[in-house]
């Protein structure tokens, strides 16, 4: 592409930002729709994110994605936030509007577009969550509207516990439970969907799993690992083995960048589009 006058920025804000994919995702799309736009990673420290955040504005930066640590931190210097992202209590996306930017959550849009392009069905499913972090709280809470029973596993049990009061509460019914990792075998029988997430398995620990019995891989019909490197995780071996279908978060990081382009842009991406830059960013691994 040409950089010129009529050049629109968009970027990234964290620490750190030196290994991301992100600019992969939204300059592939940019050529592909025909946007003078480019997007670079911008590396923040915590004691200049409201500076950043008003900075931004002001230079008319278009759109931002928010990386670790501050997709909650990053709230209180926004104008406005969307609902799902206040349901979710984080923001990944910044939508320039007059006066200051919109703060939006496309993880969880991105995991569930994600989901559907590999043809798994969440309605009406029992789900297991492996973690009780940032992430577990936000599959737990998007899940919440269309999952049937949802079981929120964690080593300490209080965070769990957490995040299933606050999920009952948004749902308005006993959707999740809570409960200690060690109790797996407590869970009712049946088939699962379990999504894992936690960084465990993440390069370069890539033979750690927080559950290494296959018998609790027997349960699962399909496993998500949010990790995307290594590319296939000892948690996706085990589903596999014992006769699962698993996938990694690639998806969820192309489909989160593909949302947060069309709110900037306002426009849809398409499949064939999304399917190029799914396999430039394995390439990119």
């Amino acid at each position: 592409m040409t950089v010129n006058g009529q050049t629109k920025t968009c970027g990234l804000i964290g620490n750190p930002v030196e290994h991301t994919l992100s600019p992969v995702i939204h300059n592939m799309l940019a050529k592909m729709t025909g946007k003078n736009l480019i997007y670079v990673p911008f590396l923040v420290e915590g004691e200049n994110l409201a500076d950043a955040v008003k900075g931004a504005a002001a230079l008319g930066i278009r759109g931002l994605n928010v990386t670790v640590p501050y997709k909650e931190r990053i709230i209180p210097f926004l104008k406005d936030v969307d609902a799902l992202a206040q349901k979710i209590g984080a923001v990944n996306t910044l939508v320039q509007e007059a006066g200051g930017f919109k703060g939006y959550n496309t993880d969880m849009p991105g995991l569930y577009r994600a989901m559907l392009s590999d043809g798994v069905s969440v309605d009406g499913e029992d789900v297991i969550i492996l973690g009780a972090g940032g992430v577990a709280r936000a599959v737990a809470v998007m899940l919440s509207e269309k999952a049937g029973r949802i079981f929120v596993l964690n080593r300490t049990g209080e965070k769990a516990m957490a995040i299933a009061e606050e999920v009952n509460g948004y749902a308005g019914r006993q959707v999740a439970k809570a409960m200690p990792l060690s109790a797996w075998k407590e869970l009712p029988d049946g088939k699962y969907l379990a999504v894992q997430a936690t960084s465990v398995g993440m390069h370069p620990c890539i033979d750690d799993v927080l559950i290494a019995d296959t018998d609790f891989y027997q349960r699962i019909h399909t496993g998500y690992d949010l990790i995307y490197n290594p590319f296939e995780t000892l948690f996706m071996k085990l589903v596999k083995k014992e006769g699962g279908q698993a996938f990694n978060g690639l998806k969820m990081l192309l489909y989160q960048g593909i949302i947060a382009y069309e709110l900037w842009n306002g426009l849809s991406v398409s499949g064939e589009q999304a399917d190029r830059i799914y396999e430039r960013l394995r390439e990119s691994l």
